[in-house]
């Protein structure tokens, strides 16, 4: 990956990672909506963290690069970088978003089954839908910010051309006789595999993140 196709994550803000007097460890289930076989992670993550801290560890447990805008949707807010100027059209009396970094997850998802949205590159649209499974107390036995517990299958490629885009890649990747097999092999970098997921790998990647003050050329390591 080139350090020019990825939107650093927050580096030059303070990361949201207040005080809260709850001390929880949120249980999320993340799913990549409109895709069969569901494609999906579970991770522990802390309620303290910022918005902007939970875009990053998204990032990271689906398998994305960080190269295209997003946004949260929660109740009747949204919530994403204001260095993304997503404001800048917004025509009078529209409710404008709000600065993700500023918020923290469990002033914005205050209960078990919680349901919230992230939507990733706004050309392909990943929209993602996020629940709250279960807000356990600290134990101390989660180590940094978030561990991804479950999950299956892979990340979609960037740019593959969202949901739909998707189902035909597969189905031209898995099909040796489809015409344009090699080519769509070519442009993946010659191998993909629609059900592989490495959690291990995952959370390796995690605990990369140096989440105080990341830079591009130490997340182009991680992503």
């Amino acid at each position: 990956m080139t350090k020019s196709n990825i939107i650093p994550f927050p580096g030059s803000r303070q990361p949201g990672t207040k005080q809260s007097d709850t001390g929880s460890i949120y249980r999320l289930r993340v799913e990549l909506e409109e895709i069969e076989p569901v494609i999906y992670r579970v991770l522990l993550v802390r309620g303290t963290i910022g918005l902007d801290l939970l875009h990053a560890i998204l990032q990271v447990a689906i398998g994305w690069t960080n190269s295209h805008l997003h946004k949260f949707n929660i109740g009747d807010s949204e919530y994403s970088d204001p260095e993304f100027n997503l404001n800048e059209d917004a025509f009078e009396g529209q409710k404008l978003v709000e600065d993700e970094a500023i918020v923290n997850l469990d002033e914005v998802a205050p209960r078990k089954g919680f349901p919230f949205s992230y939507e990733y590159d706004f050309g392909d649209s990943w929209e993602h839908r996020i629940t709250v499974e279960d807000i356990l107390p600290d134990d101390g036995t989660l180590a940094g910010f978030a561990e991804c517990i479950d999950g299956k299958r892979a990340c979609p490629p960037e740019d593959c051309g969202g949901v739909p885009g998707y189902a035909d890649f597969v189905e031209t990747i898995t099909d040796p006789e489809n015409e344009e097999y090699e080519s769509m092999l070519e442009w993946v970098g010659g191998a993909f595999d629609p059900e592989a997921f490495d959690i291990k790998k995952v959370n390796r990647f995690l605990k990369k993140i140096k989440w105080e003050n990341p830079t591009v050329e130490q997340l182009a390591k991680v992503l």
